[in-house]
Order: structure tokens, then C-alpha cells, then sequence
């Protein structure tokens, strides 16, 4: 999954950062509400981390406007905020959730995990023959057995299979592995694909590449 982190504390931001990619996320962190505009507003994301208390553009105005733009990416905020007001501000201006600081990471995991679900319609579990991968714990079976993926190789794969039996451009792998922190390229798509097809190959399942085009997810027998 790919996240976007707005906070302007840099030693949370780093401390939140690094929890959400050891969860398996691909994360994105910027220090402003312009910033975070920006990158809202050229970027595809699947959750927003928001800070209200941004320099340049404040939180509550980031919201607002990712939603008059009728975005409807799922957005937690953070804030020191305690009261009523702020946090009924909070969500009237389209937040999904609210957490206070202080806060324990393991509720920040939760909730993450809780939005990322409700997002996909409940849905936490993948499946496409005999693989079967669960976005909440970035784990992946094959024939009920534990298949050991890297976490962009999980990444990648989860991608194919929420498109399975259709046709994966290059440019939307890049962007579901990839963050600012370490930018990916069409080649480094070919070398994990490589991968993938190594590990999928016992499980009946191949990664057909569709030339000029992207990748498509098959298993054994399909035409």
C-alpha cells in the first residue's frame, strides 16, 4: 500500500515513517500543507497520514481541498488537538479517522490497517489460484503454504492480483513500490518480476509480459 505522510516534526515524521514501511507500506513524507497539496494533487495514494498543525497550509485546508477535488483517498489525522470541536472539525471536513497525540504505534498500525480495509470493501485477503495474500499482514501462501517474498515482490504482487486477468502497466508497479526515498525505475521492475516469476513458477502461477504494454497475472491453464 502506499502512503502519504504529512508531518512537520521531523523527528516523529522519521519515527512514523519508518514504523509504516516496516509494516510493508510504501511511504511518501512531506513536511507542509503545500507539500502535501502537491503531492495529493500529482500522486495516487491509498491512505493520507495528515498532521493538522502544518506551516504554509494548515491540515484542516489540505482535507478540504482534497475533497472538493472529490477525492475520496482515506485520511487519518494526527493532532494535538484534544477537544471535541477539533476533532468534530476534523472529520465534518472529511477526515476518515482521528488519532491524538501522544499515541502508541501499535493503534497507529491499527487503524492504518482498519482504513486500508474498510477502503478495499473489507476485503483484507487476495486470492488468484492457489495464492493467497493478506494486505494486512503483507504475507503471502501458495497452496496454503508461506511463500517468501521480499516486501516490494509482495508489493508488486498484490498489484497484479487486484487487476488479475488484466493487463498491469509498468508505470503503476513503479508507483506502487516506489517512494521518495528510493525512486524506481522500468528496470528495476524487470529484475523483480525476474523474481517473482522464480518463486512463482512452482505455484502454477506466471507473469506474462504484454509487450509495449505492462504484465498480466495467469496460473496454469488460462488462455
Amino acid at each position: 500500500m502506499r502512503i502519504l505522510l504529512a508531518e512537520d516534526d521531523g523527528t516523529l515524521r522519521e519515527t512514523l515513517w519508518q514504523a509504516l514501511r516496516q509494516a510493508g507500506h510504501g511511504v511518501d513524507s512531506v513536511a507542509d500543507g503545500r507539500a502535501a497539496d502537491s503531492a495529493l494533487m500529482t500522486g495516487t495514494y491509498d491512505l493520507v497520514v495528515l498532521d493538522l498543525g502544518l506551516p504554509h497550509l494548515d491540515g484542516i485546508e489540505v482535507l478540504r481541498r482534497l475533497r472538493v477535488r472529490q477525492d475520496r483517498t482515506p485520511v487519518l489525522v494526527l493532532s494535538a488537538r484534544d477537544g471535541v470541536d477539533e476533532r468534530v472539525l476534523g472529520l465534518r471536513a472529511g477526515a476518515d479517522d482521528y488519532l491524538v497525540k501522544p499515541f502508541a504505534l501499535r493503534e497507529l498500525d491499527a487503524r492504518v490497517d482498519a482504513l486500508l480495509r474498510r477502503a478495499a470493501g473489507g476485503l483484507a485477503r487476495l486470492t488468484h489460484g492457489p495464492l493467497e495474500l493478506d494486505s494486512t499482514g503483507r504475507t503471502v501462501t501458495a497452496n496454503g503454504k508461506p511463500l517468501n517474498l521480499t516486501v516490494r515482490e509482495t508489493d508488486i504482487l498484490e498489484a497484479l492480483m487486484k487487476r488479475a486477468g488484466q493487463v498491469v502497466v509498468k508505470a503503476r508497479l513503479t508507483q506502487q513500490i516506489g517512494d521518495w526515498a528510493g525512486e524506481v525505475g522500468a528496470n528495476t521492475i524487470e529484475v523483480y518480476i525476474h523474481r517473482l516469476r522464480k518463486k512463482l513458477k512452482p505455484c502454477g502461477v506466471s507473469i506474462r509480459t504484454i509487450h509495449g504494454l505492462g504484465y498480466l497475472l495467469e496460473t496454469a491453464g488460462e488462455v
